[in-house]
């Protein structure tokens, strides 16, 4: 409980102070509705006399409460509080990271990525989850690649926003070692890689488009490559707090019911060479799942099931394959309720 509190006292005070930052510019809240859901946004005016939108998060209370608090008093500058908030919150038993992957990630969240739609996806939204719900991961999280994903050009996603940046220019200001990789057109891929370092290693992808090439966002200096089913885990994302030892950022990340099906839906995917992948998969999946039906949550599980299996034949085939490999590891979860 102590170390849940202090993981909450630390989102307040990024969040505060994210919504500081933006509130210095001249501009207003704004609250749109999309997929049915409400979220908050801010309005401003870009240097370039650009009307821009920058999304703040989804609207709930918390949200409420902190932009009123800005409104009433600029945030400080709290990064004495914040790395002494992040420490307290590692010491009564939160999850970290790497710190070389916090710096990218952290480096890109202060370029505006997230704020343009940008969500960490994989094994780091995975500990970010964890932290968020309240529990421990107790097996092995340690994992090369960091992975993120955008929406593209996919107008459904909640959290479309018209922020200019560069992710090419965020990367490279770290002086990292961070090369992007070539596509054989010449032009610049989705992944970057450290030739020198396999402990990094950056892919950045969307949902499947028509013609399976690689998605340019301009506006992002980014590519990102096509994924099948990736757009299921791009509705209704939700924020976290990553933490490491050097310090702690807010994320985008998947909902996790969703992150939880999608990883059952590409469970068979994964190529005989990936089963240990694949296997982490079901892991994870099953972890979450029963996090959620212990905290009461069934009917989460079961909407997303339940949106999983009405998208066609091949995601139901696929979603019932996972089923079946991960009730076969555990099986305490095969509740007739919810599959």
């Amino acid at each position: 409980m102590s170390a849940q509190t202090a993981y909450a006292e630390l989102q307040d005070q990024l969040q505060t102070l994210n919504i500081g930052e933006l509130s210095a510019l001249p501009g207003s809240f704004q609250r749109l509705i999309k997929r049915g859901n409400p979220y908050i946004y801010y309005n401003f005016r870009d240097i370039d006399g650009t009307q821009r939108m920058a999304y703040v998060g989804p609207e709930d209370e918390r949200v409420s409460q902190l932009i009123e608090r800005t409104k009433v008093s600029k945030a400080e500058s709290g990064a004495e509080i914040i790395q002494a908030q992040t420490k307290s919150a590692i010491a009564l038993g939160c999850m970290t990271t790497l710190t070389k992957h916090f710096r990218v990630i952290n480096r890109l969240g202060q370029y505006g990525f997230f704020r343009a739609g940008g969500i960490l996806i994989g094994t780091h939204a995975f500990l970010a989850m964890g932290n968020m719900l309240g529990v421990k991961w107790t097996s092995s999280s340690k994992t090369m690649d960091v992975d993120f994903a955008h929406a593209g050009k996919n107008v459904s996603v909640a959290l479309g926003a018209n922020l200019k940046l560069s992710v090419h220019d965020a990367l490279t200001s770290l002086e990292m070692g961070l090369l992007p990789i070539a596509e054989f057109s010449g032009k610049t891929g989705a992944q970057y890689r450290n030739p020198k370092d396999p402990e990094l290693r950056l892919d950045f992808v969307t949902s499947e488009t028509r013609d399976g090439k690689t998605v340019v966002l301009p506006d992002l200096g980014l590519a990102l490559e096509c994924l099948k089913f990736m757009e299921y885990s791009l509705i209704e994302t939700t924020q976290a707090v990553l933490l490491s030892k050097g310090g702690a950022c807010i994320v985008n990340i998947p909902a996790p019911q969703r992150y939880a099906i999608h990883k059952l839906i590409i469970y068979g995917e994964r190529p005989v060479t990936e089963r240990v992948k694949a296997n982490k998969d079901l892991g994870q999946a099953a972890s979450i799942i029963k996090v959620l039906l212990d905290a009461g949550n069934e009917g989460l599980v079961k909407n997303a099931w339940r949106d999983a299996l009405s998208r066609g034949s091949g995601w139901e085939r696929r979603a019932m394959e996972g089923r079946r490999a991960m009730l076969k590891i555990y099986p305490y979860l095969d509740i007739p309720e919810i599959w």
